[in-house]
């Protein structure tokens, strides 16, 4: 429950924090107001009185367009919901007052549009109240900034120059932080300064929780919250101001004084910094840790798609090499009209096995023994790869002050709030707070789960329509009179089916992020991180569906079910599909190739165009429409202005899922395309200056979040990573010719000559007087049709070797998660080193005024004498040695 809690700790109160005038003690979540005659404002935490007037600065703009020429245009109907909405404008904007913000209200109009704006700043009593109710962390004593890198320290141990280091102006100083206490202000660090104590993001973020829960109307209507407005079209827009222009001033990048967003761009969001570090600590500043965390999370991944990417291409031109060395490939190319292969649907002719050669020889690209070592680096990189990201986590939520926020800081969602039918205590806090019973939300969730399945089959359903269109195609294909069309009549159905494919998932994906987000909503998760962890999985489960069904159909279950000549098993009267003589492994590959490349260059050309389309748009639509009311057409153009010119910031979510969805493609089907670790290493050089372009240049300034880690994605990741263990071992055993070719050396022929006629059987005799002749076709069985003793042989060859991958892997992996420790043993020490000194100071600070309850009394005759200290905060030299 939000109170405005009495001084109870100190007998002097340093800074009056009672309720800014009117307000009175409401539901958690909201603040109600009310106006008493001749209310004196009691929020007195005050600019000193007589200190001379400072210029205002707004923190928040919120903004909505009216649209005068259609007020006598609208029936009854429409002009009843344009007078709700002004009212609960005004409604919100009084409460607004009422809390202690200042609102400034400014209008742009032409003679048939006015295009509003608010701007919102709180003054340092409101400032001071909120800090303390929302428990921020504010500094205590600078330390050295101790930001690191292990490339950096290890050319640096090496001698090596590092070309990947810039120096980047106005590095942000570390601190040694504690949750803010009003009575204890003159402890902290310039709080001398009332203009900078609190940070532009500390503002907003205050700013933003009085936004969330200042009502507009009857709370038990749910008429509460700026999301609400958003949401309902009362306002079009409320965003924090942009530190200033982003393009640097005439006098260039080395002149002083340039602000927080112009440094991130000179040396971040520049196409040329590709090559540098990321200014992450600049990044933490300016967007909150929530951005700052993913973009180091994007940095780290694809630093290490590095040693991934060289490994995978290595391999790639061993492939190379081999086509052209490769015995049974040369066999097959030169074996003319030796192997007569049966006919691939009813009506299409016999061909010719060496008509296939061109598809034999890329099938070799990918399928060798080099595939098998890396497969088996891939899964141990990506075990590797998740626990140095959980050591690299762990360091940046200490050195940003956020590594407990989930389990005690975060507070609930402003809709949970405002739409929970009843209050619990919190078992931590102990303090009232918002409350949905859990078995509600279980039956919420459950009903969700019901949603999803349906939405799984929906896409279960276009593959069994993907499929029958690449059977169908082939028929149609092969049976066409160009013997070249026909040889590639099972690759051109492929590739066709692949791109058919793409659009479906296209599709269905927008759909299902839409009804996903309202099942969230419905499903009453209390804190933010519940609420995007929820919505992630939801989503998440489905694009996973959406994306590997059809690599996963190639890979495990086509050409598994085709029968033999004669004998031939049907889907829906179609004839089921076979691999083409280059085996599935290359028709796998390129499935890949074209979701994955594909995805990546349409994900990118609408994170190039359509912001700057969107940006375009409403800088013409409203520029068409800037002459003021009374001012001249050339009048320079306000802050707020300019920023609403630019495109709403659409959070990080598709970004996160965009990287989750390639790691599960580097990394399930690596086996099948080495080059994807390559192709991903190459899109995100682009994405990481891409994301950062749009998010200096192109939106609206965020508000800045908090987070602890990545969230749900990691242990996304790490099932990922368990899954790729065990695709790779299949993909090895089942659709790869190497253990056929091993069982053929240790059996047969050492050198592989002869291997193809061993892979290929001989039609039932019954099938081959039918058709008056004989035919070959790719499979180990008898000249009966059933299974052949070698079939045998190779299954229990592939299962023991499924077992025996999959063991030495997660084997591995187990004695890599228990050599590297979750959190560096230096961040360890820091972190118990810092709550000793802090249970030490406490105990002093008893020791001093005792524990008879007396308070930390301020010496009388003095008014904040700067030798009372009433907490001692231990030196920096001290803290983190």
């Amino acid at each position: 429950m939000l109170r405005w809690r009495a001084q109870e700790e100190d007998s002097t109160v340093l800074i009056d924090v009672s309720p800014p005038e009117g307000e009175k003690r409401g539901p958690y979540g909201s603040t109600t107001h009310t106006s008493e005659p001749g209310g004196q404002q009691a929020a007195a935490c005050r600019a000193g009185a007589g200190s001379p007037a400072k210029p205002w600065i707004a923190d928040f703009v919120l903004v909505w367009e009216e649209d005068l020429k259609l007020d006598w245009q609208q029936n009854s109907a429409s002009r009843d919901r344009t007078d709700t909405h002004r009212t609960w404008r005004e409604t919100f904007l009084d409460n607004l007052r009422a809390a202690g913000l200042r609102v400034d209200q400014h209008a742009v109009q032409d003679g048939n549009t006015t295009v509003h704006y608010a701007l919102l700043s709180a003054s340092w009593a409101v400032l001071c109240y909120y800090a303390e109710d929302l428990r921020l962390k504010l500094p205590l004593q600078e330390l050295p900034n101790q930001a690191s890198n292990w490339s950096a320290e290890l050319l640096s141990w090496l001698g090596i120059p590092n070309v990947l280091l810039e120096v980047v102006p106005d590095v942000p100083p570390e601190y040694y932080s504690c949750q803010f206490r009003v009575n204890k202000l003159p402890r902290f660090l310039g709080s001398d300064n009332q203009d900078t104590f609190f940070t532009s993001t500390k503002r907003h973020q205050i700013l933003f929780e009085i936004l969330a829960k200042t009502p507009y109307g009857h709370e038990k209507k749910n008429l509460l919250g700026i999301h609400q407005l958003l949401a309902e079209g009362v306002l079009s827009a409320a965003f924090p101001l942009h530190d200033g222009p982003f393009k640097t001033p005439p006098e260039g990048p080395q002149a002083p004084h340039l602000n927080q967003r112009q440094v991130l761009f000179q040396h971040w969001a520049q196409w040329g910094k590709w090559n540098k570090y990321q200014p992450l600590d600049h990044v933490r500043r300016y967007f909150g840790e929530k951005v700052a965390l993913y973009f180091a999370w994007l940095g780290f991944y694809t630093g290490w798609l590095l040693p991934a990417a060289v490994v995978g291409t290595l391999v790639f031109l061993v492939g190379c090499f081999l086509v052209f060395s490769d015995i049974p490939t040369q066999e097959l190319c030169g074996s003319k009209d030796s192997f007569e292969m049966c006919p691939l649907c009813l009506d299409c002719p016999f061909w010719l096995l060496s008509s296939a050669c061109a598809l034999a020889q890329a099938g070799r690209l990918f399928d060798h023994g080099g595939t098998v070592f890396f497969s088996l680096f891939m899964a141990l990189w990506a075990v590797l790869l998740l626990e140095y990201w959980k050591r690299k986590s762990a360091t940046l939520a200490y050195r940003w002050d956020c590594s407990d926020y989930e389990d005690i800081e975060e507070r609930p969602r402003p809709q949970f709030a405002a739409s929970a039918p009843t209050t619990a205590p919190n078992p931590i806090t102990g303090e009232d707070e918002p409350y949905f019973p859990e078995r509600s939300r279980a039956r919420r969730m459950l009903a969700g789960s019901v949603v999803i399945v349906v939405m799984v089959a929906v896409v279960v359903m276009c593959l069994v329509s993907i499929i029958l269109y690449r059977a169908i195609m082939a028929i149609v294909v092969s049976r066409s009179r160009n013997t070249l069309l026909a040889a590639w009549a099972s690759r051109i159905a492929s590739l066709t089916g692949s791109v058919v494919n793409l659009i479906f998932i296209l599709i269905l994906s927008k759909i299902y992020v839409s009804l996903a987000h309202v099942l969230t909503q419905w499903e009453m998760h209390r804190t933010q991180t519940k609420f995007e962890d929820a919505f992630t999985l939801k989503v998440f489960i489905f694009q996973f569906v959406n994306f590997y069904s059809s690599p996963i159909y190639i890979a495990f279950f086509k050409g598994r079910f085709v029968g033999y000549p004669g004998n031939y098993h049907t889907l829906f009267g179609v004839r089921n599909e076979e691999c083409a003589a280059g085996g599935c492994l290359i028709e796998l590959a390129q499935e890949l190739l074209v979701i994955m490349v594909g995805k990546q260059v349409i994900n990118n050309m609408q994170e190039v165009l359509i912001p700057k389309l969107k940006g375009w748009w409403q800088k013409f639509r409203l520029r068409s429409k800037k002459t003021k009311a009374g001012a001249s057409p050339g009048a320079s153009q306000g802050p707020w202005e300019a920023d609403y010119e630019l495109v709403p910031c659409e959070g990080l979510f598709d970004e996160y899922l965009e990287m989750v969805l390639q790691f599960g493609f580097v990394t399930i089907f690596v086996a099948a395309c080495p080059l994807a670790p390559l192709f991903a290493l190459l899109n995100n050089w682009v994405e990481i200056r891409l994301d950062a372009r749009k998010f200096v240049c192109e939106y609206r300034r965020p508000v800045a979040e908090r987070a602890q880690d990545i969230g749900i994605w990691f242990h996304i990741l790490a099932g990922i990573t368990h899954l790729a263990v065990t695709s790779n071992a299949f993909l090895l055993a089942f659709s790869s010719d190497f253990l056929p070719r091993a069982y053929y050396q240790w059996t047969r022929a050492h050198d592989l000559r002869g291997f193809v006629n061993f892979t290929l059987a001989r039609a039932p005799p019954s099938f081959a007087a039918a058709h008056n002749r004989t035919c070959r076709y790719r499979a180990f069985r008898g000249d009966d049709g059933h299974y052949s003793q070698t079939y045998w042989n190779l299954l229990a060859i592939r299962l023991a070797f499924v077992i025996v991958f999959e063991h030495v892997v997660f084997s591995i992996g187990r004695l890599l998660d228990l050599l590297v420790p979750d959190i560096p043993e230096s961040v360890e020490i820091k972190v118990k080193r810092e709550y000793y000194l802090a249970k030490q100071a406490l105990a002093e600070n008893e020791a001093l005024f005792g524990t008879n309850g007396a308070k930390d009394e301020q010496p009388q005759g003095s008014e904040l004498s700067p030798h009372w200290t009433p907490f001692r905060v231990p030196k920096a030299s001290q803290l983190r040695q």
